[in-house]
């Protein structure tokens, strides 16, 4: 066979990817938008550990996706994070010491927070805070399910603590971004939404990812499965979609955003693992091994928008294997566990999703229908 019929037989390389890797070395807003990031989640990491916040990969991603060019905005979702982290962590020191005794009443209270917290995220003018107010509460719940001996107080000081080193770092990272460049250099600001009144889709979508989170405690209680918070944040993270798209089923969109959690999840545990088993517990490896998935997560973010949400999953998953409690005891054991927990939360949330879907009424969805936001 000649060379030039053996050249016929090649396939092309995707114009598309071709385009991306070329704009992955090229100066410009979109570079420095990934270096921004780098550089919010290196000053997190840095100040959680000064300030002794313990889950340190929570400050990191607070601080990814809080950034934005825009100081104002990044301020404002700065504040709805920690004013949500707030109110949670106090509703979960009034209830998780009692809740967590019994499976019954951790099922009850996880299934209602979730569910309002949800619920606001998708209607109310300051979603944002909504969100944290329900990811707080069940983070605390679940961590003191799987450690009854927890001091839940500390526990919501350092949660607090977590979300303040990552709103700080971002905030500092984007005014002197912000300084260098005189303008808004990489991102558009996006407008208020309007206040919604009661949305009965909304609700019903609330309250299967309510369902789905009650049944932790059961699984916790049946198979011991460890670190269930990160099933819980999957669960509501993947339901978050315009309120306009969910119609009377959510199946499609949701499991679109599933698929994408799910292979961002895989590709960037993989490139993580591959890391961290490299690094042999060097801190200077797995820093920079942080710092090429950052940039990889946010380039195929700022990239096409089909698949931004893959790229923020490909991101969290580097972030949770990466970026350890403490340096000194980088390990993939409690890594690895709380990546299948991702994968744990899928797996309950699908035929919740699915039951409903068969018995639900049929009603036409509008094709044109914006991207669900990338707020975990």
């Amino acid at each position: 066979m000649t060379s030039k019929k053996k050249l016929r037989l090649r396939t092309p390389f995707p114009p598309i990817l071709k385009s991306e890797l070329r704009a992955l070395v090229t100066p410009g807003p979109r570079m420095a938008d990934e270096w921004a990031c780098v550089a919010s989640v290196m000053l997190a990491i840095v100040l959680a550990h000064a300030i002794g916040a313990q889950m340190v990969s929570w400050a990191a991603f607070s601080a990814f996706v809080l950034l934005k060019s825009d100081v104002g905005e990044t301020l404002v979702r700065g504040v709805m994070r920690i004013v949500g982290t707030l109110l949670g962590s106090g509703l979960a020191l009034l209830v998780v010491p009692y809740a967590a005794r019994s499976v019954p009443l951790a099922m009850i209270a996880a299934e209602m927070v979730g569910a309002i917290g949800l619920y606001g995220m998708l209607t109310a003018r300051r979603a944002y805070a909504w969100l944290l107010f329900g990811l707080t509460f069940e983070m605390i719940l679940f961590d003191k399910i799987e450690r009854p001996d927890l001091d839940t107080l500390h526990f919501a000081q350092t949660r607090l603590l977590e979300v303040v080193a990552g709103t700080v770092a971002c905030t500092v990272v984007s005014l002197t971004a912000g300084a260098l460049a005189g303008k808004r250099w990489w991102m558009d600001r996006k407008p208020s939404p309007d206040r919604m009144r009661w949305h009965p889709d909304a609700a019903r979508h609330a309250s299967q990812a309510g369902l789905a989170i009650a049944t932790l405690p059961l699984l916790h209680a049946l198979f011991d499965l460890p670190e269930l918070p990160q099933a819980a944040v999957t669960i509501m993270a993947v339901m978050i979609v315009p309120v306009a798209g969910i119609g009377a089923s959510g199946f499609v969109p949701v499991s679109r955003r599933l698929l994408h959690r799910a292979l961002g999840c895989i590709a960037g545990g993989g490139l993580a693992i591959v890391v961290l088993l490299s690094a042999q517990g060097n801190p200077a490896v797995l820093i920079a091994g942080t710092c090429i998935g950052i940039v990889i997560g946010r380039h195929i973010e700022n990239g096409l928008p089909r698949v931004t949400y893959l790229g923020l999953q490909f991101t969290l998953a580097v972030l949770v294997v990466l970026v350890p409690d403490s340096y000194a005891n980088a390990a993939i054991g409690p890594a690895f566990q709380r990546l299948l927990s991702v994968f744990v939360g899928m797996a309950v949330l699908e035929p919740v999703l699915l039951t409903w879907h068969f018995v639900a009424p049929r009603r036409k969805v509008p094709r044109d229908v914006p991207e669900a936001p990338n707020a975990e």
